[in-house]
């Protein structure tokens, strides 16, 4: 795969469940930043949970993002198909393995500068002696040494953004790669230059730029937009009613309602205009931060508000 010089932004769900009101709207703020900044935009399958990965869920999510009119450039890439990219990433990093439980890491004791969910380096500097005989008891992850260095990036809404890296996993215990190695090789092999996201997804943005740079990439241009939240505060989630665009369908919410109200909680549109993603696209402000969305709860027709 060959980067386009123009640079390309994308969108990447996990085939897990249907989108909901907040992918979707996600979905639309990332076209909308590609298509207004010239750039492609590409759409990736986040598949590597196999136990999760459903190939008739993801050709829904692409039928729904089609739907709203949100089209897209080049083939649609999934993650599943890449794993030799991923092996030959982990070959040019410097890694160990990692032997630890969920529950060792969150029962660790850690020095007084590390965060509270960082991995404290329990098996950083095991002998080899002491590795083969964790390997008898369970297999082994891989951590990358990154040594707690802070790393900052400029985020297009929020500004700068500094976190401590810690020796994050890049490969799973069960061999698969790991989802912040797999973003990173995926967006740098088709010239992903801009990553527009959820806002929950702005932490995990300085150890994905250090990992890019430490792979020999420059690192993308992060934008984490508002979440959709229900009326108490709460991220939306499928226990919400009808938040799909199958469900909104059953009780009488088609597409274009749902667009528009998309393009209402962006103040793109007023309450009850119809809209295309076309008309969206002339109406958009890059600089202007996509707050939270409050939707309306329980089934019938979504409203939300700024």
């Amino acid at each position: 795969m060959v980067p386009h010089p123009r640079g390309a932004g994308r969108y990447a769900p996990s085939p897990s469940s249907d989108l909901h009101l907040g992918n979707l709207r996600t979905a639309v703020v990332a076209w909308l930043m590609a298509r207004t900044s010239g750039r492609d935009f590409l759409l990736r399958i986040d598949d590597l949970d196999v136990e999760r990965s459903r190939v008739d869920v993801a050709e829904r999510q692409l039928a729904d993002l089609a739907a709203l009119g949100l089209d897209h450039d080049r083939e649609v890439m999934w993650q599943s198909e890449r794993a030799d990219a991923y092996t030959a990433a982990l070959a040019s990093l410097d890694t160990y393995e990692c032997f630890c439980t969920r529950r060792e890491i969150a029962d660790a004791v850690r020095a007084p500068h590390q965060q509270p969910d960082a991995y404290p380096g329990t098996c950083a500097d095991l002998t080899e002696a002491e590795r083969a005989e964790r390997r008898r008891e369970r297999p082994a992850a891989l951590r990358v040494r990154a040594h707690g260095v802070q790393h900052t990036v400029t985020d297009l809404w929020a500004g700068e953004v500094t976190g401590c890296v810690d020796d994050f996993v890049v490969r799973r215990n069960d061999g698969t790669a790991a989802y912040n190695l797999a973003v990173v090789v995926d967006d740098a092999a088709v010239g992903v230059d801009q990553v527009i996201r959820g806002a929950d997804l702005l932490n995990s943005s300085p150890r994905q730029a250090w990992l890019a740079e430490q792979l020999g990439h420059r690192a993308p241009t992060y934008g984490h937009a508002g979440l959709a939240v229900t009326a108490d505060g709460r991220r939306l989630a499928k226990r919400d009613g009808a938040v799909t665009l199958a469900d909104l369908a059953e009780v009488g919410v088609d597409t274009a309602d749902v667009l528009g109200q998309v393009a209402v909680s962006l103040d793109l549109a007023t309450p009850g205009e119809a809209v295309t993603a076309e008309t969206l696209r002339s109406r958009f402000d890059p600089a202007v931060r996509p707050g939270p969305w409050i939707v309306g709860e329980g089934a019938g027709p979504v409203r939300g508000r700024r």
